[in-house]
């Protein structure tokens, strides 16, 4: 277990400093969806690349597209948007683009999300996917040593039993992704219907997260935690409605990685000044600050932390060092990397509020 502390000084920093302490500072970035990273610009190089014919004139149209009502008509298009997608290099490309994104935003450790689903339902096989994404993640920890690791996810509006072939189809190169997940449509498929695969990835050691309490009531963030078993929640911000849920998710340190930008797209807030996260905070609970599909929500996960603490005037530096370390602490990886990691924040923090103004 990690030693809680905080840098002395964080009250010190002026609110002026705080969109480059949040550019600058070390992060992990733990729900970004890498299908849901895909540009306009890069859609229309992999369709000319790969011969696919797009309903849209230009990128100016297809971005002009990206207005959402809620969950589902962004899934819509994200989805016909994942159609360009066809070879290894093409799913290379792809995480590349997302991984050198990252590296600008100073994230030094990303767990991206991909699902296989929405690409071997067109035929391509789950090898080309896993690889091709992989490679990106090699690279990217050679050349910067950025840590990158990969989060295999079930679209919930399919059928268990989909997800289970899933699964066992990927176990060749079960090497290549640590966890599992739950995404897509959340109303009407809560996550007991996902029981058995879940039960089935903790045999083999995988770890466990899933979609909850974004669009889905309180009631599907328990069913996470009771019959799933996950060790994170993705989203989790509706658990504000129930009070026992916030004192559990509290007790239990049970991270939740919360996607500002995208919770105002898909109208779970109006705005981002009616956010949650400074209550999930005061709270306790180990909030994190993420992107989810960045190209359609309108930003990265620096984007994110600026937009977010720019609306919100109870979010400060001692809110910003938190939001940071409990990335690090609610990663999977090993405790000698979150420390290394965590004394690079400190002292990210520490220089920050010794300069003075």
């Amino acid at each position: 277990m990690l030693t809680e502390s905080e840098p002395p000084g964080l009250d010190a920093i002026p609110r002026e400093r705080l969109p480059a302490l949040l550019r600058t500072m070390p992060k992990a970035e733990l729900h970004i969806h890498i299908e849901g990273s895909l540009e306009p610009e890069l859609i229309f190089k992999l369709a000319a690349r790969n011969g696919v014919a797009l309903p849209y004139a230009s990128v100016e149209a297809l971005r002009a597209a990206y207005a959402f009502s809620d969950l589902q008509s962004f899934l819509d298009i994200y989805y016909a948007g994942a159609g360009v997608l066809r070879t290894e290099q093409d799913f290379f490309d792809l995480a590349w683009a997302y991984l050198e994104r990252a590296a600008a935003d100073n994230v030094v450790h990303a767990e991206i999300f991909f699902d296989p689903q929405t690409h071997t339902e067109r035929g391509v096989p789950i090898s080309t996917v896993i690889l091709g994404l992989a490679h990106a993640c090699r690279r990217a920890h050679a050349e910067w040593g950025l840590s990158a690791k990969l989060i295999l996810c079930f679209l919930r509006h399919l059928s268990e039993d989909a997800a289970l072939a899933t699964l066992d189809a990927a176990l060749p190169w079960h090497e290549h992704f640590i966890g599992v997940g739950l995404d897509s449509s959340e109303r009407g498929h809560p996550p007991e219907k996902f029981a058995s695969v879940f039960a089935r990835a903790r045999v083999l050691g995988l770890h466990a997260v899933a979609h909850a309490g974004e669009e889905g009531p309180p009631a599907y963030i328990e069913s996470a935690l009771d019959v799933l078993k996950v060790e994170r929640i993705d989203h989790g911000v509706r658990c504000v409605e129930s009070a026992e849920l916030v004192a559990r998710l509290a007790r239990e340190r049970m991270p939740l990685t919360v996607c500002p930008l995208s919770n105002i797209k898909l109208r779970v807030f109006d705005s981002l000044s009616e956010h949650s996260l400074p209550a999930l905070l005061a709270a306790g609970l180990c909030a994190t600050v993420n992107s989810d599909d960045p190209a359609y929500f309108g930003g990265y996960v620096n984007d994110n932390f600026v937009q977010t603490f720019a609306a919100l005037p109870a979010l400060g530096a001692r809110e910003a060092y938190q939001l940071a370390r409990n990335s690090f602490e609610a990663s999977f990886a090993g405790v000698a990397e979150k420390a290394r990691w965590i004394a690079a924040l400190d002292a990210h923090f520490e220089r920050q509020a010794s300069s003075g103004g």
